[in-house]
């Protein structure tokens, strides 16, 4: 799982006549992490401290999930840690910890320069000075925690209490934190030493989950939102929730940080707002003293990125170290590339397969766009459409089981449902958009006239056939799931099994590769964790405010007039909600303003959060913020907004496939064998009709406007799908083509112009 994109380049300058040669292609680097321009690369010893520091977080986080101790390995009666097994808070709070200070220590404030501007700078001497308040309220805390142990009383309205939370802690805590943002910006650094204003802010990270670990250990936990709250609680939820920001602007860019602090803002002007908008009066020490809680920050969101995420990205580096996804990439040429328009199929293979270990869309167009988008240029592609295809591709990615980036776990939070029938649920959708996209590039070619690759460019497919064992970790964890193993037990199964995987390939994982991918899952964990973490901010407004109850009351009151636009309103809020941010942030956010809603207006639950994380998704490819089109864009060096605009139309079946759940929930495997049968069958006819429409192809010759008029209308029958208007979409197709066949131009059908 990768940072935003627009900080990225790909993993290597690959030029097209680089690609394409006498030999057969194999693809190399697909998976090899971008390095973003933000980021620090470290030698030497800091490179072995910065190493062993990741590798541990993820290594804690694996331990903890499976509680494992010394004694389930040995019989020796200790435990691997002094802190595991963890109350689930305190877990929560280290997790998000431990992310900051990683995050703090990789990722500078900005971009570096070009060339590394190092030496001394008077700045550096107020930043240096910034990690004394830092440090002291570091031992403030632990001040706080010894007393505590010692049997004092701790309540929020001792003023002796109450004076040394502000003067020992609060005070030295914010002005670290303060100094140590404002200062990150102050100049370049060199890129492979830390810059001592991220010192500062890892100091400070540790100081809020010191002090909140400490409070929430106690009867305090009940008083959060209430004036008994003690006020450093308040005070480090200040600090904390800045310092998440920060870490989420570093790696995630500003799209999300607007968003929360529109809504942070929302909670102190919201009562002077009318209508629907208007909200209670809330003190600042009220909402921060509960928005650290499972109410906002360590709520749904995190609960899942300490659990779930974390160890599908362990599994994902184990894939990444055992080169599965190179491997991936070279059977989707051997099985796509001679298809015409073969790096287009291609794309669509790889994507769908590399989406599975992949959690976000545009991090998807870099792993596999470099190898992909100069090979669709090369066989006659445009820009434009090089790189639309790519992202469409690579956005369905976040919808295909069993992973679904990490969308679904986050449904499984929120909504209860078992994770085993989210993915069952999420088969024929994925179907659809897939099969959509692959007409959509289908009929491009045919357009075109282009023909498949050389078989000599190609990978054996035989060759590859005979390393199909490499989908056992993947088999596995399916498996592992159906047979009723816990989600975290499988994950833990499927990463064991890669590592065994890897043993008979020449890339074979040892102990260090083991420690290795440990680290890499640890540096690629920091992004999700942030974005969660800021996304529970978000979350906590919402909850914390009643804003979402009053717009489900806005829903309901346009479903009274018409329940069909209540749908595009909600659609239209997800998409604007998810525009610019990852898509977990996305779903997350739009799960609890919007989902609530649909539900009240008698939609299933799992219809209403399928519809809601669809849009969320496909935000990614929709004008005119789309980070997989403007990651796309910058590979095939095409216009970001033309590239952006071309996806949304090779993509149009995910805008339409949502729609589909609500009039026939057989697609989401609700119904009975035939049922469920009907509604894919005809649902993918659908699909295809429509790409017909959109495209201008079709039944193998190209199609005038009448013909595109009808046939799309055929396809919104067949996709409606009723057995009136599935036969309605079957008749209106037939006579389509019988018309066409027959009287051709003279029937006033004659082929648009080329496109």
């Amino acid at each position: 799982m990768t940072p935003d994109e627009n900080t990225k380049t790909p993993p290597t300058d690959v030029a097209i006549d680089d690609i394409v040669t006498d030999g057969p292609i194999l693809a190399e680097g697909v998976d090899e992490e971008p390095v973003e321009s933000n980021r620090r690369l470290f030698t030497g010893k800091m490179f072995l401290m910065i190493a062993a520091f990741s590798a541990f977080y993820s290594l804690f986080h694996m331990a903890a999930l499976n509680g494992w101790s010394v004694s389930g390995l040995t019989g020796v009666d200790i435990a691997l840690l002094p802190v595991l097994p963890m109350e689930t808070w305190n877990f929560r709070i280290v997790h998000i910890a431990g992310a900051l200070i990683l995050g703090f220590l990789l990722y500078s404030a900005r971009a570096f320069p070009d060339e590394d501007s190092g030496g001394k700078h008077p700045i550096d001497i107020l930043t240096w000075l910034a990690i004394l308040p830092a440090l002291y309220a570091c031992y403030t805390a632990l001040g706080f925690a010894t007393d505590i142990a010692n049997g004092k009383m701790w309540n929020g309205i001792d003023d002796g209490i109450r004076n040394a939370e502000i003067y020992h802690f609060g005070l030295p805590l914010l002005v670290a934190t303060t100094l140590g943002i404002v200062s990150g910006w102050a100049r370049a650094r060199v890129r492979g030493a830390i810059a001592p204003a991220d010192i500062v802010l890892g100091v400070c990270s540790l100081a809020v989950a010191l002090y909140l670990i400490t409070i929430f250990g106690t009867l305090m936990r009940n008083s959060t939102g209430t004036p008994f709250a003690p006020i450093g609680m308040s005070i480090a939820a200040v600090a904390g929730t800045a310092l998440i920001m920060e870490l989420t602007r570093r790696v995630a860019g500003m799209a999300l940080i607007v968003i929360a602090g529109v809504f942070l803002v929302y909670v102190f002007v919201g009562d002077l707002l009318p209508g629907f908008l208007n909200a209670p009066d809330i003190t600042w020490q009220r909402f921060f003293s509960q928005v650290y809680t499972d109410a906002g920050i360590l709520g749904p969101t995190t609960a899942v990125s300490s659990t779930y995420i974390i160890l599908f990205i362990i599994f994902a580096a184990f894939l990444q170290a055992s080169k599965v996804g190179d491997y991936f990439v070279n059977f989707a040429f051997a099985a796509a590339g001679r298809a015409r328009g073969g790096p287009a199929k291609v794309s669509i293979f790889a994507s769908g397969l590399m989406g599975m270990i992949n959690g976000t869309s545009a991090g998807n167009v870099v792993a596999t766009g470099s190898l992909t988008i100069p090979l669709m240029k090369k066989v006659g592609y445009q820009s434009k459409t090089s790189g639309a295809i790519e992202a469409a591709a690579s956005t369905g990615g976040q919808i295909m089981p069993p992973i679904m980036g990490a969308g679904a776990f986050i449904m499984a939070e929120i909504t209860g449902i078992p994770y085993t029938d989210i993915t069952v649920a999420a088969i024929i959708p994925a179907v659809l958009y897939f099969a959509s996209i692959y007409f959509m590039v289908d009929f491009e070619a045919a357009k075109l006239g282009m023909k498949g690759m050389r078989e000599e460019d190609l990978p054996k497919f035989k060759e590859l056939a005979r390393q199909a064992f490499l989908f056992l970790p993947i088999i596995i964890l399916i498996g592992a799931l159906f047979m009723g193993y816990s989600v975290i037990r499988a994950g833990t199964l499927a990463t064991a099994s890669a590592a065994v995987v890897s043993w008979l390939t020449p890339h074979r994982m040892g102990f260090r590769s083991v420690i290795k991918a440990f680290e890499l899952a640890g540096i690629m964990s920091i992004q999700i964790i942030a974005v969660c973490a800021c996304a529970g901010i978000i979350v906590g407004v919402i909850s914390l405010t009643g804003v979402g109850a009053r717009f489900s009351s806005v829903l309901l009151d346009i479903a009274a007039a018409n329940q069909l636009l209540a749908l595009f309103f909600a659609m239209c809020i997800a998409i604007l909600l998810g525009m610019g941010m990852p898509t977990t942030a996305a779903y997350a956010v739009a799960a609890s303003v919007v989902a609530p809603g649909l539900i009240q207006l008698g939609i299933p639950t799992l219809t209403a959060h399928f519809f809601v994380f669809y849009f969320a998704v496909v935000s990614a490819i929709t004008p005119p913020v789309a980070l997989a089109s403007y990651a796309a864009a910058g590979i095939s060096g095409a216009n970001p907004m033309a590239t952006s605009v071309a996806s949304f139309k090779i993509g149009i079946s995910a805008f339409i496939v949502p729609f589909m759940f609500f009039y026939n929930s057989a697609i989401l495997m609700d119904g009975t064998f035939i049922e469920i049968a009907r509604a894919g069958t005809t649902g993918l006819i659908g699909v295809f009709l429509l790409s017909s429409a959109v495209q201008g192809w079709f039944w193998g010759a190209r199609a005038g406007t009448l013909v595109r008029v009808i046939v799309g209308l055929a396809a919104l029958c067949m996709i409606e799908g009723g057995l009136v208007s599935d036969a309605l979409g079957v008749l209106l197709a037939g006579a389509c083509f019988g018309l066409q066949k027959m009287f051709g131009a003279a029937s006033g059908m004659a082929p648009s112009s080329p496109e």
